[in-house]
C-alpha cells in the first residue's frame, strides 16, 4: 500500500497515543471530578456543534476529496483551491446563523425539562461550531496533500492534553462551570489555529483564486455533487448523533453522561479507520475518476480487512475486560449501567469499519446521487428505532437502535456498492478472521477469574493478544502485517 501504509501506520500510532491519554483523562479524571450531568453537557455541546457544522460546511470536506485532483497544479497553488475551502464554510456559517436564532426556542423547549444545563449554555454552540468546522477544513486540506500525521497529533493529543488542563482547573475550583465551558470551547479554537499554521507550512494557503479555471461544466458538476453529498452527510450526521440528543432530552444529561462514557470506551475501536480512511480516500477518488474499478475494489478489500482485523481485536480485548474496567474507574457502579451500550455500539462500529469504505466508493463515483435516497432511508430508520426503544430500554435501547440502523443501512449500502461499482470487501481471509475472533473469545471464557481487576485484565489481555498475534502471523491473514513483522524482525522470506 506504499504511502497509504506508512501514513496510516504513523497516524494510527498517534491515534493510540491520543487514545491512551484520552483513556486516562476520561476514566480517571473526568469520571472522578465531573458529575455524569456535566459529562453529558460537554458531550451534547460538542455533538450539537458538530451536527450544526455539518450544515455549515456545505459538504466541502467531502467534495474537496473528489475534486482536488482536477485542481492540482505544478506550482502548488492548485488554482486557488484553498480559497474555495475557506469561503464555502464561511458562507455556510452565515447562512445558518439566522436559523440558529429562529430555532432556539424550539430546541430549548425540547431539552429544558430534563437537560436545563444544556439550555443555559446554548449560545456557546456558535463559537464551538466555527472552531470545529474549520478544524475539519484544515485537516481535510492536509489529507489532500497526503499529510495526516500532524493534524492527528493536534486532534488526538494536543486537544486532549489541553482538555485535561481545563478539567483540572475546574476540579480544583480555579474556574467555575461557566469558565469550564469557556475553556472547553477555547481548546478547539487553539487546535484550529494550530492546524492552520501547519497547512500554511506544507501547502499554498493563499486566498487568491483562479476563477477562469472553473468552467461552466466543472461548476455545474461541483454544485450538483456537493448538493447531493451534503444531504447525505447531513443524514449521516443525524443518524450518528440522534441517540445522544434523544437520551439527553428524554432521560436527562446524567444518562447522557453515562452513555457518553460507554461511547468513549467504544470509540477506541475505530481509531485505525480514521487514519486508513483519511489516506485511502484520495487514492479511491483518483481510481474511480479514471474508471479503474478493479483498483478501487482491491483497495476496498484491503481497507475492509485491515479495519476489521484491528477493530475486531480491540473490541474483543475491550469486551473481555469490561467488568474489570468498571471495577477500576471512579464511580464505576454508576457508569456500569452503560455496559451493554458498549456491546451494541461496539458491534455497530465493527460493521461500519468493515463496510464503511463502500460508501466512500459510492460518494466518489458517478452514482453519488444515490446518497440522497440512502440518507432518507437511514434517517427514517434511526428516528423510528430510537423513538421505539429509548422509552422501553433507556440507554441500552438507544444502543440497540444504533445497531439495528447500522445493520439495515449497511446491508442496503453494500448491495448498492456491489451493483454500481462492483465493490466487494469479502475475501476468504475475512471469514478466517471472524472465526479466529470467535475462537479467541471462547478461550477467554475458559480462563479462570481473578479477584484483582488489574491483574485479571492484564493476564487475559496478554494471553489473548499473544495467541491472536501468533495466529494472524502464521496464517498470513494480512500480507502487509506479516511483511511488516518480518521487516521489524529482519526475517528473510524466500
Amino acid at each position: 500500500m506504499g504511502i497509504i501504509a506508512r501514513q496510516s501506520l504513523k497516524g494510527t500510532i498517534v491515534n493510540y497515543i491520543g487514545a491512551f491519554i484520552g483513556f486516562i483523562s476520561t476514566m480517571f479524571i473526568v469520571t472522578r471530578f465531573l458529575s455524569s450531568e456535566e459529562i453529558g453537557l460537554t458531550r451534547v455541546l460538542f455533538e450539537a456543534a458538530t451536527f450544526i457544522g455539518t450544515f455549515a460546511q456545505l459538504g466541502i470536506t467531502s467534495s474537496a476529496i473528489r475534486f482536488f485532483p482536477s485542481f492540482k497544479s505544478k506550482d502548488g497553488n492548485n488554482h486557488g483551491f484553498f480559497f474555495y475551502m475557506m469561503m464555502v464554510p464561511l458562507v455556510g456559517c452565515l447562512i445558518f446563523l439566522p436559523f440558529f436564532g429562529l430555532l432556539q426556542d424550539v430546541i430549548c423547549d425540547y431539552f429544558k425539562e430534563n437537560s436545563s444545563l444544556f439550555v443555559d449554555y446554548y449560545d456557546w454552540l456558535i463559537p464551538l461550531m466555527f472552531f470545529v468546522v474549520y478544524l475539519g477544513v484544515f485537516e481535510t486540506y492536509a489529507n489532500l496533500l497526503m499529510r495526516i500525521v500532524i493534524p492527528k497529533v493536534i486532534r488526538e493529543i494536543v486537544i486532549r492534553l489541553l482538555l485535561i488542563v481545563v478539567y483540572l482547573l475546574y476540579a480544583f475550583h480555579v474556574i467555575n462551570l461557566t469558565g469550564f465551558v469557556t475553556g472547553y470551547v477555547a481548546v478547539y479554537g487553539v487546535a484550529m489555529l494550530c492546524n492552520f499554521f501547519y497547512v500554511s507550512k506544507i501547502g499554498s494557503v493563499t486566498l487568491k483564486h483562479d476563477s477562469s479555471f472553473i468552467n461552466k461544466d466543472l461548476r455545474k458538476d461541483i454544485l450538483k455533487y456537493t448538493l447531493f453529498l451534503m444531504i447525505g452527510v447531513i443524514g449521516g450526521s443525524i443518524t450518528s448523533r440522534l441517540d445522544i440528543f434523544m437520551v439527553s432530552a428524554e432521560l436527562g444529561l446524567n444518562y447522557a453522561g453515562i452513555y457518553s462514557i460507554a461511547f468513549y470506551m467504544v470509540a477506541i475501536i475505530d481509531i485505525p479507520s480514521r487514519s486508513i480512511t483519511a489516506i485511502s480516500s484520495p487514492v479511491a477518488a483518483d481510481a474511480l475518476r479514471a474508471g479503474e474499478f478493479e483498483r478501487a475494489n482491491d483497495l476496498y478489500k484491503k481497507v475492509a480487512l485491515h479495519q476489521l482485523l484491528i477493530g475486531g481485536f480491540i473490541f474483543l480485548i475491550l469486551w473481555i475486560n469490561i467488568d474489570n474496567i468498571f471495577a477500576i474507574i471512579p464511580q464505576g457502579d454508576i457508569y456500569k449501567e452503560g455496559k451493554w451500550v458498549v456491546f451494541y455500539i461496539g458491534l455497530s462500529r465493527l460493521i461500519i469499519m468493515f463496510l464503511g469504505f463502500g460508501y466512500t466508493l459510492i460518494s466518489f463515483s458517478k452514482y453519488y446521487y444515490w446518497g440522497l435516497y440512502f440518507t432518507f432511508f437511514i434517517t427514517l430508520i434511526t428516528i423510528l428505532t430510537n423513538q421505539w426503544l429509548i422509552p422501553i430500554l433507556g440507554i441500552s435501547g438507544a444502543a440497540i437502535a444504533t445497531l439495528l440502523t447500522c445493520v439495515i443501512s449497511h446491508a442496503v449500502q453494500q448491495w448498492l456498492v456491489f451493483v454500481k461499482v462492483k465493490g466487494n470487501p469479502y475475501t476468504k481471509n475475512t471469514f478466517k478472521l471472524i472465526l479466529l475472533l470467535i475462537l479467541l473469545y471462547g478461550v477467554n471464557c475458559l480462563l479462570p477469574q481473578v479477584d484483582n481487576p488489574w491483574f485479571d485484565g492484564i493476564y487475559r489481555t496478554l494471553i489473548i493478544c499473544l495467541m491472536g498475534g501468533i495466529a494472524v502471523y502464521f496464517s498470513r491473514l494480512s500480507e502487509e502485517i506479516t511483511n511488516l513483522v518480518n521487516q521489524v524482525l529482519k526475517i528473510k522470506v524466500k
